[in-house]
């Protein structure tokens, strides 16, 4: 990655968190948890349209997400996507070899030393709660041994960015400056299991920070 590259990453990131504190009540817990330096992945669970902003401002460093091909493809967004860096993953269905691109693009993301964000749901959830972990997340590890930051985010689900009262962005926003908390949780190295095992033990320890952020939230109001 050139170095101008990384310093526009860099500035967009600042201009993000600055949004999202004015946007939220933003409470972030457990940034030190990523790595200054050298690759990781961050796993988190997916509530509204907005996590990707919430996440790419907390992170103390730029975070390349990963996201569905077809918001990629927006003709008013995807500048700003190909600008931070987003990596767009087709289903194998839609596009055979698609999804074997997506993972190269990921594992040479890893490799040049970066972080890398996924939200192992592959959708918002519908109902405001954490959906089962889909196949995936053990593939990139097989390719790269990279620690893995969990995180659980809450406070978005009832915003107009979500599936709450209706499909998101199809409602008009209520709330403004709402309660909003994010937690890391410390990195966790690969484990020597199968690959259920691998996918429960990260959706655990994302459900356990999400319960945290709730608390947060909770104690707020």
């Amino acid at each position: 990655m050139t170095g101008w590259v990384n310093a526009a990453r860099q500035m967009l990131r600042w201009l993000i968190f600055v949004s999202m504190r004015l946007c939220y009540r933003l409470q972030i817990h457990g940034r030190q948890h990523i790595p200054k330096h050298g690759a990781a992945l961050v796993v988190c669970n997916h509530v509204s349209f907005m996590d990707a902003l919430v996440l790419g401002g907390a992170s103390p460093r730029p975070l390349r997400f990963v996201m569905d091909q077809p918001i990629f493809d927006s003709p008013w967004l995807k500048w700003w996507f190909q600008l931070v860096g987003a990596i767009p993953i087709e289903s194998e269905r839609r596009s055979p070899g698609a999804l074997r691109r997506a993972l190269d693009d990921v594992s040479a993301a890893l490799r040049e030393g970066q972080v890398v964000m996924v939200f192992p749901e592959g959708r918002l959830t519908p109902d405001g709660e954490i959906h089962a972990f889909r196949r995936g997340l053990e593939t990139i590890l097989a390719r790269d041994d990279v620690p893995v930051i969990p995180a659980g985010l809450a406070g978005l689900w009832g915003s107009w960015t979500s599936h709450h009262g209706g499909k998101a962005l199809k409602k008009y926003p209520k709330r403004f400056r709402a309660p909003v908390s994010l937690h890391f949780g410390p990195p966790l190295n690969r484990l020597d299991a199968d690959d259920m095992a691998l996918r429960r033990f990260l959706e655990a320890r994302v459900r356990a920070l999400k319960a945290a952020a709730d608390q947060d939230i909770a104690s707020r109001r």
